[in-house]
């Protein structure tokens, strides 16, 4: 999991003393590592759906909800995620690796049940 060069930038922003906080997150799929923007390797199911998560602690924290994504529109196989701050353009936060690839064919359902984001 790799945290984005905007969130990077930002949070080192509020050591100075500009806020920067986050209202909403959203996920979307990646066939292959999404680069620390992004925007590499985006899935044919350009949706992004919103994500909740739990308070940090110990310096991680977990998304607090399924995120499901119906009828997706291509079949392909879904390897990675990235997180951003609009459902659509926007920031995009962390990107990561799913736990497995799955592939998926037009029409399914896919669901993300747990996503832990860790700061070490």
């Amino acid at each position: 999991m790799s945290i984005s060069n905007y969130a990077e930038n930002a949070l080192l922003d509020t050591l100075g003393g500009t806020a920067f906080s986050v209202s909403n997150v959203y996920l979307q799929l990646h066939t292959g590592d999404g680069g620390e923007d992004g925007t590499a390797n985006a899935a044919g199911e350009t949706t992004r759906q919103a994500v909740s998560f739990s308070a940090a602690s110990g310096g991680s924290m977990s998304s607090s909800s399924t995120v499901t994504w119906t009828n997706l529109s291509t079949a392909e196989t879904l390897t990675h995620w990235s997180a951003w701050d609009a459902s659509s353009a926007g920031n995009c936060l962390w990107t990561g690796a799913l736990s497995g690839s799955a592939t998926v064919a037009a029409g399914d359902t896919f669901q993300i049940t747990t996503l832990t984001l860790t700061l070490d």
